[in-house]
């Protein structure tokens, strides 16, 4: 016991040598599709979803699910999630702990057939091998070593049942077919363990040769003669079982799979879809392919699809002679145990086939075609068998040759593939590593050429990126993902002609419809990508969105479930404004996935675009149901929640702002918004505090440089205010709220008088009848005492605001200072030559014709509403020195106040696109080159599948009733008569709020 424990000290602790630095790896290949894509991981997600969908996330029913049914597995994962969120480290040290115990039972197993240093030897071998690398770090293999533990102990418990010849251990064997069941839950070869205990029984448990069961078989088909073997009735109970159990199993199983196999494409396996003999002699080749890969894994590659082993397509093949030979070695080792004298190396050698032979049947291709070629990974649970082999060999070997040799043989192996299996974990440190080093393996392989390109697309090295996506068309060149990469790069590249020959080229590779056949079933979800990205394409356009729209029915018509069509769609009937169309689209898109938030949150977006806000809040609130960290959901609903003006309903806004602060806080828009709510809650320090925040991340973030200023100005520090302003008409030049308020600064408290008249005049050249801007340059006059000239401006803004009773009065209190001063008339003309530039063509009428009543000065105010669609101009009476008043005048000083809906950003070129909001991830599709190996799902990374970019959206400008309260209030400049000699200016700023236009 003492040498046993000591053994698996040493077992462990190899384990751990060899495995620690998987820790620094990442999530990278179908980790990303299996893990950080995979909403059933989620704590929001109802726990019972893993029980209806696949391995990927994907409802287990649908055409495009990969029928990998592992809800252990996945339960596992979202443990794992639930303690780690996406940090790698943690799926990785579970999977080195799991590899440890598959080890330690692996050694109590061996050592069932084998003595003791025999199952040792057996156990390091396993415990080091380098063939398991893809299982144990790569984090989606656990589902090789979880279903691993529950396999092996379904055995021991097994054999545990048989140990009493005449009486059956049922707890044994009640807990075995639980083992068996829970394997299978792990993943699918788990089932294969039953076929296992069915030869232990038939082997050990009755200790019948092969022979025997030649001459049983024989007799029970023929029906004549009689039994010569000794059975035992419990025997016949163990094994009914054991054939119950796996036929309910399988049962099960193919009912959950809805009696329907996963769809491949010929890219994914290619001999599934060769003619005979092709298919057959690709198929029996690829075993000795795998026997290789056992003996001699110096040659590891996480991909082998595609052109990585050709079809043999030809008898005279010389590979043939590989397959005939890999036979030939299976069948001596059968022969070998059926006439060696010695019935314990008999058993050994037999145990060992099959735990060699079956658990690799079901990915065999014998029975069913799967989504690979070759898979390092399904060979976790055969390679026990050839340890098992290499162990009991060891052992003849040590007692014919001696201890010494044999130690030290064993010793070089044992460093061999323990220094292969440290340096083979690192290629999976990131996707660039384990890509570039299967290119070094399989150079033949377009879709590995594309994963490269994509982990450099990453990175934003388009250039290179480029090359391979390139270099993967000229190896596979019907590979229709390689085209559309190629196409996405060049979007990147803004070379927009090539990137639309690129998307045509792949839909012309796309395959013809046939009469009576059906296109969903033979075009793969991510190939019909090459429909959105050229959509997307020619959508930059606004003359082609009818074009648009053509290419997404297109696609719907070859996949009615194709749920990211019908997404995209919606974009573009809004923008076409057929809004209506837009949300039976939606609602037709939920009929296949009632489960996307996306899709929710695009209908809260519609109703958004019909002025319907509850129901846009009930649908943004239902996205968020699906999924808590949806960030657009979570942003825009806080805003609208914000729009209600409600105290309770602000708690909740700031809640969600700030759950987005801690899942991002390099989000500029969150802080913004959170200044937002401050403002609302008159929490001034706040309000300065988040636009701060905004600012520094984006120094030229237009409406938070403005509300800062604003704030600053407000809150009587005009002089701290001054620089943001700086700030933002040098980004803005055309922000002609922020000139107006900088203009005010620099009258009132700066006495920059030039500066000031800059500031209007650079106002009339955006906008010449910008009523606010020229009022405003009138009173530069006036304090400079050119009156003739500030009379001029004031009778160019009566012409523009005839109803503007505060011109008129100031138009007067200029006259009558000009009459009181006696100022000549012969300088007018000069006054009125450089003022002119702005007049244009307008009638010319005398002041006499102009002023018809003077207004008398007085203190009282009168309240002025602006609205967000028609600006209101008041007559507002003059206040006391030194006091702010204002009004709004002109189109232009519409409040820019802008509720984010979705930031639309051209997902290659990065700039701003309409202003209707993006309602949908109208994002290129990122397609590797054909489906994954193990998912089919065109909105999940994995093996060569279709990868989404983070999608950006509009902005929806529009302003609630709370920020008109805000936005009322005097925006023009104010001055009043004095006592002879004197003369008081105040200029005033319109006290608006805006929200991001980003």
């Amino acid at each position: 016991m003492a040498v046993r424990h000591a053994f698996s000290a040493v077992l462990l602790m190899t384990c751990i040598a060899c495995y620690y630095n998987s820790l620094q790896c990442g999530l990278v290949f179908d980790d990303l599709s299996a893990i950080r894509d995979n909403r059933d991981l989620r704590p929001h997600v109802p726990l019972k979803n893993i029980f209806f969908n696949d391995f990927w996330g994907t409802p287990i029913h649908k055409e495009q699910s990969h029928k990998s049914y592992r809800p252990l597995c996945v339960l596992t994962f979202r443990w794992n999630y639930a303690l780690y969120q996406l940090e790698p480290m943690g799926y990785h040290l579970v999977n080195m702990l799991l590899h440890s115990v598959v080890c330690l039972m692996y050694y109590r197993m061996c050592s069932l057939f084998l003595p003791e240093i025999s199952s040792f030897v057996a156990a390091m071998l396993f415990a080091v091998h380098p063939i398991h690398t893809e299982a144990v770090t790569g984090v989606v293999g656990r589902a090789e070593t979880l279903s691993s533990v529950f396999f092996l102990a379904a055995f021991i418990f097994y054999t545990k049942s048989t140990k009493r010849k005449r009486v059956t251990g049922w707890q044994p064997l009640v807990l075995s077919m639980l083992s068996v069941a829970t394997a299978m839950l792990c993943k699918e070869q788990g089932i294969t363990v039953t076929g296992i205990c069915a030869i232990y029984e038939l082997i050990v448990a009755q200790k019948l040769r092969i022979l025997d069961l030649l001459s049983l078989a024989r007799t029970a088909l023929s029906g004549k003669g009689s039994l010569n073997v000794s059975w035992q009735s419990e025997a016949t109970k163990r094994l009914s079982v054991l054939a119950a159990t796996t036929v309910c199993l399988l049962a099960v199983r193919l009912q959950i799979m809805g009696s329907r196999l996963p769809v491949f494409t010929r890219f994914d396996n290619p001999a599934s879809v060769a003619p005979t003999p092709v298919r057959q002699l690709s198929y029996h080749y690829l075993i000795s392919v795998n026997m290789w890969l056992l003996l001699f894994p110096c040659d590891l590659c996480c991909d082998w699809t595609m052109g990585t082993v050709p079809l043999i397509e030809s008898f005279l093949d010389p590979r043939n002679i590989a397959t005939v030979l890999s036979y030939v070695a299976l069948l001596l080792l059968a022969y070998a145990a059926i006439i060696v004298e010695s019935r314990h190396q008999s058993v050994v050698i037999i145990m060992s086939l099959a735990f060699l032979v079956l658990p690799f049947l079901p990915a065999s291709n014998m029975f069913f075609p799967v989504g690979f070629v070759v898979a390092e990974r399904i060979l976790y649970i055969p390679s026990m068998g050839l340890c098992m082999l290499v162990g009991y060999g060891w052992g003849l070997f040590a007692q014919k040759h001696g201890r010494k040799l044999a130690w030290f043989l064993l010793g070089v192996l044992l460093l061999v593939h323990g220094c292969k299996t440290y340096h083979r974990n690192m290629d999976w440190e990131n996707e660039y590593t384990i890509f570039m080093a299967g290119l070094r393996v399989n150079p033949r392989n377009a879709k590995l050429f594309n994963n490269v390109g994509h982990a450099l697309e990453k990175q934003e090295r388009f250039e290179e990126a480029l090359q391979y996506f390139q270099k993967a068309v000229s190896v596979q060149e019907d590979d229709i993902g390689a085209h559309i990469n190629v196409g996405r790069t060049f979007n990147h590249l803004k070379m927009f002609k090539e990137a639309e020959d690129a998307y045509l080229q792949a839909k012309s590779l796309l395959p013809k419809a046939k009469p009576g056949e059906s296109y969903q079933a033979r075009i793969a979800p991510n190939h019909l990508n090459v429909f959105l990205n050229l959509a997307n394409l020619i959508a930059r356009n606004e003359t082609r969105l009818e074009e648009a729209d053509l290419l997404y029915r297109q696609a719907i018509s070859m996949r009615a479930d194709y749920t990211q069509a019908y997404i995209n769609r919606g974009d573009i009937l809004l923008k076409l404004n057929r809004t209506k169309e837009a949300q039976e689209v939606y609602e037709r898109a939920l009929f296949y996935d009632s489960n996307n938030p996306d899709i929710y949150y695009n209908l809260g977006v519609v109703f958004l675009e019909q002025g319907k806000a509850s129901q846009a809040l009930a649908y943004l609130d239902k996205a968020l149901e699906f999924d808590p960290e949806h960030e657009q959901a979570l942003l825009n609903s806080a805003i609208l929640l914000q729009e209600l003006g409600r105290a309770e309903l602000r708690k909740v806004a700031r809640e969600r702002l700030l759950k987005l602060l801690r899942k991002d806080n390099t989000n500029e828009r969150v802080y913004f918004n959170l200044g937002m709510l401050a403002m609302d809650d008159r929490d001034v320090a706040g309000a300065e505090h988040w636009f701060r925040q905004a600012v520094q991340l984006k120094d030229d973030f237009r409406s938070a440089l403005f509300n800062l200023a604003l704030l600053l100005a407000d809150d009587h520090r005009p002089l701290e205010a001054a620089p943001f302003l700086n700030q933002l008409v040098k980004f803005h030049p055309d922000h002609i709220k922020g000139l107006i308020l900088l203009g005010d600064i620099y009258i009132n408290n700066i006495k920059d008088l030039d500066a000031a008249e800059n500031c209007y005049k650079r106002i009339l050249q955006l906008d010449p009848e910008n009523v606010q801007g020229l009022h405003n340059l009138c009173v530069v006059y006036v304090e400079r005492g050119n009156l003739r000239r500030a009379e001029a401006c004031l009778v160019r803004a009566h012409r523009l605001a005839p109803h503007e009773d505060y011109v008129l009065r100031h138009l007067n209190i200029v006259r009558s200072r000009i009459q009181k001063l006696q100022i000549p008339q012969d300088s007018e003309g000069e006054e009125f030559e450089d003022f002119e530039q702005y007049e244009g063509n307008s009638d010319e009428k005398s002041v006499n014709d102009i002023v018809d009543k003077v207004y008398e000065e007085d203190n009282e105010e009168v309240d002025q509403k602006e609205s967000d669609t028609s600006p209101q101009h008041h007559k507002n009476k003059l206040p006391p020195k030194g006091q702010s008043g204002a009004s709004t005048a002109g189109n232009s000083q519409l409040p820019e106040n802008t509720k984010h809906v979705k930031n639309r950003v051209d997902s290659s070129t990065g700039t701003s696109g309409h202003t209707v909001p993006q309602r949908t991830h109208t994002v290129e599709k990122k397609v590797v080159n054909e489906q994954v190996s193990r998912k089919t799902s065109s909105q999940l990374p994995g093996r060569g599948s279709s990868q989404a970019q983070v999608p950006q959206f509009n902005d929806r400008k529009y302003m609630s009733q709370a920020d008109q309260r805000r936005n009322s209030g005097p925006s023009y400049t104010e001055f009043q008569e004095q006592q002879p000699n004197s003369k008081t200016l105040t200029s005033h700023h319109s006290a608006l709020k805006q929200h991001s236009s980003s």
